[in-house]
């Protein structure tokens, strides 16, 4: 799902941590930025699914490790079908951590020892509907994507992707736009968007580059594969 924000648009913004103090330092640096405004404050997961629900945040900056779970918390909201993208703050930095994010349909991973340097980058890039991902996480992913690759796991792509997924991924290394796709396959461009965004999270690709290498590898692009 792709939502496209104005340069003039105000970024509306839930803070998701069970800490006063974070909660109060990520409201400092917030502060001064002219676009972006925090709308409300949850400190468990069930006010933070709660509260998405009801005020329909542009970004939730979410603690990975507050009461009920930041990563259950994540994947609730994502499964809300909203426009909503949930930003993760946490202290891990190990892949392990960083790939459930993304698979449960998180946009963003932000360390907590770099929020003062990489967060209002971080809010602003995953409200435009993009991924954000500090450096390090890069290439973890890739890495984790190289590792795949040389182990020849490509051919699990029908046990990671679902049908609907795998058909986005197909037409999309085949060059189609989701205007395109979602005209062969029923779907809108928005929907087409959120299904190609998860199949790149799931693969651990950053291009559509890498999602054409893979796709060949995988035979996806062979009709009898399909």
């Amino acid at each position: 799902m792709t939502s496209v924000l104005s340069p003039s648009t105000t970024i509306r913004i839930l803070i998701a941590d069970d800490h006063p103090v974070v909660r109060a330092g990520l409201k400092s640096l917030l502060a001064a930025q002219h676009d972006l405004r925090i709308i409300a404050e949850a400190g468990n997961r069930d006010e933070a699914v709660r509260l998405t629900r009801e005020l329909h945040p542009d970004v939730v900056v979410m603690d990975i490790s507050m009461p009920g779970g930041g990563l259950e918390a994540t994947a609730e909201i994502a499964q809300l079908n909203q426009e909503t993208r949930v930003l993760i703050l946490t202290v891990h930095a190990e892949e392990r951590y960083l790939l459930p994010v993304l698979e449960v349909g998180g946009s963003g991973y932000v360390n907590k020892s770099s929020a003062h340097t990489d967060l209002l980058d971080a809010i602003r890039t995953v409200a435009r509907g993009d991924v954000f991902l500090e450096p390090l996480a890069a290439k973890m992913l890739l890495r984790g994507y190289l590792e795949r690759a040389k182990a020849g796991r490509e051919t699990d792509i029908r046990e990671t992707l679902s049908d609907r997924e795998r058909e986005v991924a197909r037409l999309t290394a085949e060059g189609y736009s989701a205007l395109e796709i979602g005209k062969q396959i029923f779907l809108s461009p928005k929907t087409v968007e959120t299904y190609r965004q998860r199949v790149m999270q799931k693969l651990g690709l950053q291009h559509r580059s890498e999602l054409v290498r893979y796709a060949l590898r995988a035979g996806l692009l062979d009709p009898a594969a399909q």
